[in-house]
């Protein structure tokens, strides 16, 4: 059986993650399918994260790919969270998670006011308007729903546009006066593949897919980064076992795809610096991540409620966190490390400023401040 190291399972999770300096692309939708969907709980985040493993596009390459050439769309799939995904991958993760998170929130659905009939009539009338009138921010939908007796208050236009977008009718679409907008799903991403397919497929590929950016990983890990039951993973790797092979890794058991243990053999050996903005999926990828930083520091980077903050990572290993403060046309990046950094580590982090400065196309200054 192989086994991994603290240290070459680290590397290995990195090169999955396209997070290696040597195998970084410059396709803004390859690399979203290859991440199999990148959180975007926030679309900035989302955007660097995008630069973390892209060599030499910008922030514009990003929004172009997402507004003008719609190779990836924003909506909500895994976990029921927002998610940049791949154009090609929008209708079978919709398949699979959509239904799954409607069920899920029935009892919020309820307390907000939204039965049944309330979010039919409340997709009906989003489906006229954006068909009719085009892009729609969230206030202006609310102002229509409002106007034909459907809640809108609090968070209810929030979970009903939610709603129309796990039931594949509404996406994103582009900003407009730095306002996300709403369009429709079947006119923004022009799929044209409407093939249905069982759970068990949906299931098996989504395993695949999983493996793929994020091997080697247990059933559990998956869960975790899904949403889906227990059931429905072990189903996902039971279906796709004779791809499969079992290794071991410091906490216990994990499976990787068998065409990946090549791969792991040859991983870089490079120092590999990243700054990770909130929410990477590197961070949140695992149901543990005891291999990702000292149980000592852990609340530092995932301090509760949800959040998980900017991250530097060497090596795999989050050393510290970092801030991104942008006023007057410069981008200050400020670096809170655990502990005192190392003489021959602050060319990289600068090179990981400068670099981001690049993406943003702006003047970037890094300031790292004294660990307390």
């Amino acid at each position: 059986m192989i086994k991994f190291t603290l240290q070459s399972l680290r590397r290995l999770r990195l090169q999955m993650q396209g997070l290696n300096s040597e195998l970084l692309l410059n396709d803004v939708a390859q690399v979203t399918r290859n991440a199999c969907g990148l959180q975007s709980q926030e679309l900035p985040a989302a955007t660097l994260a995008v630069r973390a493993r892209t060599g030499g596009l910008t922030a514009d390459d990003v929004r172009h790919a997402r507004e003008v050439a719609r190779s990836i769309i924003l909506t909500w799939t895994m976990r029921g969270t927002m998610h940049l995904v791949a154009a090609e991958d929008v209708g079978w993760q919709l398949q699979l998670f959509g239904a799954l998170f409607i069920h899920k929130r029935q009892r919020r659905y309820r307390q907000l006011g939204l039965d049944d009939t309330t979010r039919r009539n409340a997709v009906h009338f989003m489906r006229n308007v954006l068909g009719s009138r085009g892009p729609m921010n969230r206030a202006e939908l609310a102002q229509i729903l409002g106007k034909h007796g459907i809640p809108v208050e609090g968070q209810a236009i929030a979970h009903l546009v939610s709603y129309a977008a796990l039931q594949g009718i509404i996406c994103f679409g582009p900003e407009r006066s730095g306002k996300p907008t709403y369009v429709l799903l079947e006119d923004w991403a022009k799929t044209e593949d409407n093939r249905i397919f069982s759970e068990k497929q949906l299931v098996a590929e989504l395993t695949r897919r999983y493996l793929r950016a994020f091997a080697p990983a247990a059933p559990s890990d998956m869960a975790s980064w899904s949403g889906l039951a227990a059931g429905q993973i072990r189903a996902g790797f039971e279906a796709i076992s004779n791809d499969l092979i079992e290794v071991e890794i410091p906490n216990g058991k994990a499976w990787m795809l068998k065409d990946q243990v090549e791969h792991s053999q040859h991983t870089s050996r490079d120092r590999n610096v990243r700054f990770l903005p909130r929410y990477d999926n590197y961070l949140l990828g695992y149901q543990s991540r005891d291999f990702i930083v000292q149980e000592s520091f852990a609340r530092e980077v995932h301090p509760g409620g949800g959040l998980i903050r900017s991250a530097v990572i060497v090596d795999g290993q989050v050393i510290g966190v970092w801030q991104l403060e942008q006023k007057r046309g410069v981008a200050r990046i400020i670096v809170q490390p655990f502990e005192t950094i190392d003489a021959e580590l602050v060319p990289y982090l600068e090179a990981e400023a400068q670099d981001i400065g690049r993406f943003l196309q702006t003047e970037a200054l890094l300031s790292i401040v004294s660990p307390q």
